[in-house]
């Protein structure tokens, strides 16, 4: 009997990347096949724990972890997610490695160091590799937090859609985590995204701006999103190995294979606790645009795209502290105001409206309360090295980092 898709906010998938250092230098261990293997007794792409899954990923230094089905509530998944870290770490300890959280390895050098997945599904990624070239910072660097949101039918693939593209500009304001690259401060806060956008530009139709475009329905999401993106792609995958739902690299991406939208523009963070929150502040925002608390639908699905491309510049860039003046995303998300917000006081106001509708005055996750009073984490990684960082100073950021994630505790802006 086919199982009937779930609905708004029934449920939630959660994927949480690593990547797995050297326990004493710090620098990226491309062994996540002898990690698994050591769990399994043999080289596997996924390892089944109950209601927690680790699985590979492109590059042979990342392992993920995510929700082996749809969760019922995010609210447990934190500890959940953090007893499996401690899991990871008892195995790669005999190996003299360790992992680290946060988006992007400080001074990873992409070119000499990626290696790909050799094993089962390589295909997908030595296509990937042929195309693209994964010896870059956005194939070969990255670590994120995907967040699966299911729909039931078109109606409520629009509403979510609708609400999700309003608030992915605003994502980075919570989670971002990439100051850093090759051993130097990029000049942005998000640096992950940054590099991300432009991993496929080869073949711009891959990840388009993305903000994924204005359309609410299944048949004009394949007309505009995914027909273009395999025409396009077609004449370098011949065989088309890489013509399917997941070669769309939008920050939210439609996936009709598991009736849900992925969002993927999330940093990760220093521990699962600080993830969950965010995840939980997602939640609630997005239930206040689908319920029409802010704006009704028609407004939030006329928000010219144009305002929420240049805003998610504004917040790679500047994450927390980016102006937030354009009328329309303002409008829609029921924030009418005579000057500028930070994003940080739009999440504060979009908070306080979660606040009253919950009509409890209930009290914001510990964890956002600090990235609201001490900044992204991106921000409080910056405040611990020089304007020119050492080696010393990356790899003292990078083992409190290790340290952070082993004990499930946040990174303070200050020792």
């Amino acid at each position: 009997m086919t199982q009937q898709p779930l609905g708004l906010f029934a449920a939630y998938g959660v994927e949480l990347e690593y990547m797995i250092v050297d326990a004493r230098s710090l620098s990226v261990r491309p062994i996540a096949d002898q990690l698994l293997r050591s769990a399994a007794g043999e080289i596997v792409s996924d390892m089944e724990w109950g209601d927690i899954s680790w699985s590979n990923e492109l590059a042979l230094h990342v392992i993920e972890l995510k929700t082996t089905e749809p969760a019922r509530e995010l609210e447990p998944l934190a500890a959940q997610f953090q007893e499996h870290v401690g899991r990871i770490n008892a195995l790669l300890a005999p190996l003299e490695a360790r992992l680290m959280p946060t988006a992007m390895h400080p001074s990873m050098n992409p070119a000499r160091e990626m290696q790909l997945w050799p094993h089962d599904y390589n295909t997908v990624y030595e296509a990937f590799n042929r195309v693209f070239d994964c010896r870059g910072h956005g194939w070969a660097n990255l670590q994120s937090v995907h967040l699966n949101l299911p729909f039931a039918d078109d109606a409520q693939f629009g509403r979510l859609h609708a609400a999700i593209r309003l608030l992915l500009p605003l994502l980075p304001a919570l989670a971002a985590s990439s100051p850093l690259i090759d051993g130097r401060r990029s000049g942005l806060l998000d640096t992950r995204l940054d590099v991300y956008r432009g991993n496929a530009a080869k073949i711009p139709s891959i990840s388009g701006q993305v903000i994924p475009e204005p359309v609410f329905t299944r048949s004009d999401y394949d007309r505009e999103i995914f027909q273009r993106m395999y025409r396009d792609i077609a004449p370098f995958d011949a065989d088309g190995t890489l013509q399917h739902e997941w070669l769309n690299a939008r920050g939210a991406i439609a996936r009709w294979d598991r009736h849900a939208i992925e969002i993927r523009v999330l940093d990760i963070q220093e521990c699962p606790a600080a993830d969950l929150a965010i995840l939980q502040v997602i939640r609630e925002a997005l239930q206040l645009l689908v319920q029409e608390t802010c704006s009704d639908y028609a407004q939030q699905r006329s928000v010219p795209q144009a305002e929420l491309v240049e805003l998610l510049g504004r917040t790679i860039r500047e994450a927390d502290e980016a102006a937030v003046d354009q009328p329309g995303v303002l409008a829609a998300l029921g924030l009418v105001s005579n000057q500028a917000l930070t994003a940080r006081e739009v999440w504060q106001r979009l908070l306080q409206q979660v606040s009253r509708r919950a009509g409890s005055g209930s009290d914001l996750p510990p964890e956002i309360e600090l990235i609201l009073n001490q900044g992204v984490l991106a921000r409080r990684m910056a405040r611990r090295v020089s304007a020119e960082p050492t080696a010393d100073e990356l790899a003292q950021l990078c083992g409190d980092l290790c340290t952070c994630l082993a004990q499930g505790r946040m990174l303070h802006g200050t020792h």
